[in-house]
């Protein structure tokens, strides 16, 4: 059985991206959960998850 590949099959490139944790998060404290979501929403806004 192949190994399951990390992010379920995403390759993910943050390089060229200039946003600090706080452009992605906001300034309140959020469960890792909301940040999961957070850093998704980035992720799919910048196109930057490829299969």
């Amino acid at each position: 059985m192949a190994a399951k590949k990390a992010f379920g099959g995403y390759s993910i490139n943050f390089k060229g991206c200039d946003e600090t944790m706080e452009d992605v998060f906001g300034k309140k404290d959020l469960a890792p959960s909301e940040m999961t979501k957070a850093i998704w929403v980035y992720i799919k806004k910048k196109k930057i998850a490829g299969k």
